[in-house]
């Protein structure tokens, strides 16, 4: 037999209920409504989602690319992994050159399967690059330049890379 909840508790329950929908509803529509002339409403409300993909625009950022890459820092044929040393020797030798306006370095540990089929586990770096959209073309070029280069330093089979259009500001 299941207890019985007190009328006072559903009511609570339902009204707590009703306000997070009433927010939810509210929420999903702050940034799509039509300015008036003479709307003295904040910067913030005034911003855009853009007509196909519905992604937020402020009006205080420009179109720029994210570039993540993967680099991994096990080696193959018994070889020792990759140290700390090794890749910030990398990163200030190759990286830093060509991104000097900054970037963003995590630590993390990937796994992935090899072209033998065998699953690695790895200490492994994320590197974030953010450079305006108008610059990717020239950006391609050096980042190609330095996935080609770690590999063939360590003898690697590759380093991932995902891109992404995103809107930035600094």
């Amino acid at each position: 037999m299941t207890p019985r909840t007190s009328r006072p508790a559903r009511r609570t329950r339902l009204a707590v209920l009703l306000a997070a929908l009433l927010c939810a509803a509210g929420a999903s529509t702050a940034f799509t409504t039509t300015l008036q002339a003479g709307d003295a409403r904040p910067t913030a409300a005034r911003a855009e989602v853009s007509g196909t993909s519905g992604t937020y625009q402020s009006p205080h950022t420009k179109p720029y690319v994210r570039t993540q890459l993967f680099f991994g820092t096990g080696r193959h044929g018994g070889e020792p992994p990759i140290t700390e040393e090794q890749f910030m020797d990398f990163l200030n030798k190759y990286v830093t050159p060509r991104f000097p306006d900054g970037l963003t370095l995590q630590e993390g540990y990937g796994q992935w399967r090899d072209r033998t089929g065998s699953i690695n586990g790895e200490r492994s770096y994320e590197l974030i690059l953010l450079y305006p959209r108008e610059r990717a073309e020239a950006r391609d070029a050096d980042i190609e330049y330095l996935r080609d280069r770690y590999t063939e330093m360590y003898e690697l089979e590759s380093v991932g890379r995902v891109d992404e259009q995103v809107r930035a500001d600094f």
